[in-house]
């Protein structure tokens, strides 16, 4: 009895949770995701301090750019989901950016050669043919990107066994890079370990990240949540691997 309602409450904390913005501050202390070796907010740093034009494609809630201790003259960061345009413009007054709301699938809405530096850290999708339009020759594209497979585990721990990723591969990046007249520069990628110490913290990853488990509602995976909640208590903590790749492209 005292287990269920232990696991009870966990759940209804994490589904009540505020899930805004792109920050993961609520999983401190209950989980954990190493993080890439190559630095990837220190990169955007070193490039916004030379840049005079930027822009950051799907900023989230702003988190990355708002720490840039540099940033150019004139800065824009576009956003497609409606809560996360608030938090970012309210975030990112700190290093003078404007934020531009931008409907999912649509294209950049800006004049072609308007940026020297565009970058973009775990776009929904990246659309090579726009980023190339709005490079000015000799501008830099940097990404950090979602692998394919990422929370694999995750997914199958509540959904059961999947099919083979078709999407995400660096390889198709590379190409999609290539075909839109970009050269390809650098290319990194890595798997990393994503720890989860109880149930609430896997309710709300999957609340948050909406793509581990698409449709997800705590209601309609609840026998799930629960199995899993069990196979913690009895085993310890459930790790997943979350693959990441690190793509940098000029417009020649």
């Amino acid at each position: 009895m005292n287990a269920q309602r232990d696991v009870d409450e966990l759940i209804a904390e994490a589904a009540a949770a505020p899930i805004d913005g792109w920050g993961f501050d609520w999983l401190a202390g209950r989980a954990t995701e190493e993080r890439p070796p190559w630095g990837y907010a220190r990169m955007v740093a070193d490039l916004m301090a030379r840049a005079d034009v930027a822009l950051d494609v799907d900023t989230g809630g702003g988190e990355v750019l708002a720490e840039v201790p540099h940033p150019p003259k004139v800065l824009v960061a576009t956003e497609g989901w409606p809560p996360n345009v608030a938090v970012a413009r309210r975030v990112l007054r700190r290093v003078g950016a404007t934020v531009v709301a931008v409907a999912p699938e649509s294209a950049l809405p800006f004049r072609s050669g308007s940026f020297d530096l565009v970058v973009s850290r775990h776009p929904v999708r990246t659309d090579w043919a726009e980023t190339a339009r709005v490079l000015r020759p000799g501008g830099t594209y940097l990404s950090q990107q979602i692998g394919p497979g990422t929370m694999r585990e995750l997914s199958e721990a509540i959904l059961g066994p999947l099919p083979r990723p078709k999407w995400r591969h660096p390889e198709q990046a590379v190409a999609g890079a290539q075909a839109a007249g970009l050269r390809v520069v650098d290319m990194r990628r890595a798997t990393l370990r994503a720890v989860f110490s109880d149930i609430g913290a896997v309710v709300w990853f999957l609340r948050k990240v909406i793509w581990t488990v698409p449709g997800f509602t705590v209601e309609g995976y609840r026998s799930e949540l629960l199995a899993l909640h069990r196979r913690i208590i009895t085993e310890g903590p459930f790790v997943a691997r979350a693959e990441r790749f690190l793509i940098r492209a000029t417009r020649p």
